[in-house]
C-alpha cells in the first residue's frame, strides 16, 4: 500500500472511531435521558473533522502536475495540517478560557455511574486513537496525521483531567478543575503552535536535514570521478516530490562525453534513491603545469587562510574573457558580505593585475559547512 493511501485509511479508521463513539454516547444518553451526554456525541461528531480535513488533503495533493502547477499539488498536504493544527490550537485557547473561569467560580461536579461508565471508555477509545493515528503519521511522516493523533489525545486527556479533579473534590472537597485545566491548556497551545510551525518551515522553505545533506554528499562523492560536491540546494514540493541541484569538481582533462555520462549517472541515482529530480552543475579543477593550475592554488591558499571562511570552490581563470572569479562561504561570523568581497578581492588582485577578479560569497543551504574544503586543496596540493 503506497503512502497516500495508508494516510487515508488511517485517516478512515479514526471517522470510524469518532463515529463509534458518538453512536454509544448518543445511545447511553437517549435511555438516560442525558442532554449532556448527548451533546458530547455531536461533538464528538466534530472530532471526525481533522480525519475528513485529511483525507481531503491527501486526495488533492495526488492531482497530477499541470501547466499552472508543473511540480504538483504535494505541498496541499501541508495546508491540511495547518488547518488541523489552527483547530487545536483553538481548542487550547477556548479551554483555557473556560479553565480560568472555573477557578474563580468553581462548580461542585456530579457525576452519575452511567456517565462515569462514558467517560471511561471516551477516555480509552481516544488515547488509543490518538496513538495509533500519530505513529502511522510519523511513520509516513504526514502532519496532518500526526496532528490529528495529538487532537485526539489531547482531548482524552482533558477528559481524563476533569475526571480526576471530579475525584478529587468528591474526596476531599477541593476544587482542582480549573487550575488542572488552565495548565493542560497551556500545554495543548504549545503543541498546537508547535504543530503550526513544522508544515509552515515547509512551505516556507526549511534548510535540508543534516543527515539527508552527508548521506547525498557522500553517495555523490563515491561516483569515480567526483572530487568534491557543492552548492547542495533541495526544493519540498510535498512529501513526494523534491527537486534540487548541486555541483560536482571534475578534472578539466575529462571529455564533456565523460562529464555527461558522470551527471546523467548521478541524477538517475539521486532519483531512485532519493526520488530527487536533481540537476548537476560542474566545476573544472585545473590539473597539470600551466598557468591555470599554479594561480588556482595559490587563490585556496590565500582564501583558506581565513578563519572566516569555510569552504572555497568554483574556481576559474579564463584568459580569452581576462577573468579570475571563485567562490567562498563565510561562517556565520560574516554580516557584511560586501566588505568580505572588498577585501578579498584587494588580496587577490595582485596575481592577476590586469584581470578581473570576481569573489561570489556563496551562501551554505544544508547543515554541514567545509565538508569538501580541505579534500579539495589537499588534492590540489597532490
Amino acid at each position: 500500500m503506497n503512502r497516500s493511501k495508508e494516510i487515508i485509511r488511517t485517516s478512515w479508521i479514526g471517522i470510524v472511531a469518532n463515529v463509534l463513539l458518538a453512536g454509544f454516547k448518543a445511545a447511553v444518553g437517549v435511555l438516560s435521558s442525558s442532554v449532556a451526554i448527548v451533546m458530547d456525541a455531536v461533538n464528538n461528531l466534530s472530532d471526525a473533522l481533522s480525519s475528513v480535513i485529511t483525507i481531503i488533503g491527501t486526495k488533492l495533493s495526488q492531482r497530477p502536475a499541470d501547466r499552472k502547477h508543473p511540480f504538483g499539488f504535494g505541498r496541499i498536504e501541508y495546508f491540511s495540517a495547518i488547518i488541523i493544527a489552527v483547530i487545536v490550537l483553538s481548542a487550547g485557547i477556548t479551554s483555557l478560557i473556560e479553565s480560568v473561569k472555573k477557578i474563580f467560580d468553581p462548580t461542585e461536579p456530579s457525576y452519575s455511574t452511567t456517565t462515569l461508565v462514558v467517560i471511561v471508555v471516551a477516555i480509552v477509545v481516544k488515547l488509543v486513537l490518538g496513538q495509533y493515528v500519530k505513529r502511522k503519521g510519523l511513520q509516513l511522516k504526514s502532519d496532518a496525521l500526526i496532528a490529528s493523533g495529538s487532537d485526539a489525545l489531547f482531548d482524552a486527556i482533558i477528559t481524563l483531567a476533569t475526571l480526576v479533579s471530579a475525584g478529587i473534590m468528591l474526596l476531599w472537597g477541593v476544587s482542582l478543575d480549573g487550575i488542572l485545566g488552565a495548565l493542560i491548556s497551556l500545554v495543548i497551545i504549545k503543541a498546537g503552535i508547535e504543530m503550526l510551525a513544522s508544515p509552515v518551515n515547509e512551505l516556507l522553505g526549511i534548510s535540508i536535514p543534516a543527515e539527508l545533506t552527508s548521506e547525498i554528499k557522500k553517495e555523490v562523492s563515491a561516483f569515480e570521478g567526483v572530487h568534491g560536491v557543492y552548492d547542495l540546494i533541495l526544493h519540498n514540493y510535498g512529501p513526494d516530490v523534491k527537486i534540487g541541484s548541486l555541483h560536482i569538481n571534475v578534472y578539466d582533462t575529462m571529455s564533456a562525453h565523460e562529464i555527461h555520462t558522470l551527471t546523467r549517472k548521478i541524477s538517475t541515482h539521486m532519483y531512485d534513491k532519493h526520488g530527487i529530480i536533481m540537476t548537476v552543475g560542474v566545476y573544472a579543477v585545473a590539473t597539470g603545469e600551466n598557468r591555470r593550475a599554479e594561480l588556482q592554488t595559490k587563490v585556496i591558499q590565500a582564501l583558506t587562510a581565513h578563519k572566516e571562511i569555510v569552504q572555497v570552490h568554483g574556481f576559474l581563470y579564463s584568459e580569452p574573457d581576462r577573468l579570475l572569479s571563485v567562490d567562498v562561504v563565510p561562517d556565520l561570523s560574516v554580516h557584511d558580505d560586501g566588505a568580505l568581497v572588498s577585501q578579498l578581492t584587494a588580496e587577490l588582485q595582485p596575481l592577476v593585475p590586469d584581470m578581473q577578479v570576481s569573489v561570489v560569497v556563496d551562501h551554505n543551504y544544508s547543515e554541514i559547512y567545509g565538508t569538501n574544503l580541505f579534500r579539495f586543496y589537499h588534492r590540489l596540493k597532490l
